[in-house]
């Protein structure tokens, strides 16, 4: 299960990497063709959610790869579960059903890696 672990981590990783990067890369009106949800978000908005989810990408790997405190790891996850969460109300809101399936998937995929390094897979355990 450790495997399967970091397996997931680090693919969630490298997705909201790269996802996060385009947010923060990219104005506004150049993300909107591709990203619709992000219609009613200020730049600001956009860019710190683009932060967010660099940061909980690099938090899922380097802490424990590092071994410099790994408990950020789960913290990581927990909070890409819960930028998630906000993407399904908004896609919800905004009735775009594949974007509910996604972001229900990642929301899923962030709250088993979280639930496995807080629980049975810790590293501090």
């Amino acid at each position: 299960m450790n495997v399967a672990l970091w397996i997931i981590a680090v693919l969630l990783a490298v997705l909201f990497l790269a996802s996060g990067a385009v947010k923060l890369a990219r104005p506004k009106e150049k993300l909107l063709p591709s990203m619709p949800a992000l219609e009613n978000f200020s730049s600001g908005s956009i860019k710190t959610i683009g932060a967010l989810e660099v940061l909980a990408a690099v938090g899922l790997i380097l802490p424990a790869a590092l071994d410099i405190a790994p408990v950020l790891v789960p913290l990581a996850a927990l909070g890409l579960a819960l930028l998630m969460a906000g993407a399904f109300i908004t896609h919800l809101v905004r009735r775009e059903t594949q974007g509910l399936a996604v972001t229900l998937v990642l929301l899923a995929i962030s709250a088993f890696v979280a639930w496995g390094r807080f629980g049975p897979h810790s590293f501090t355990g």
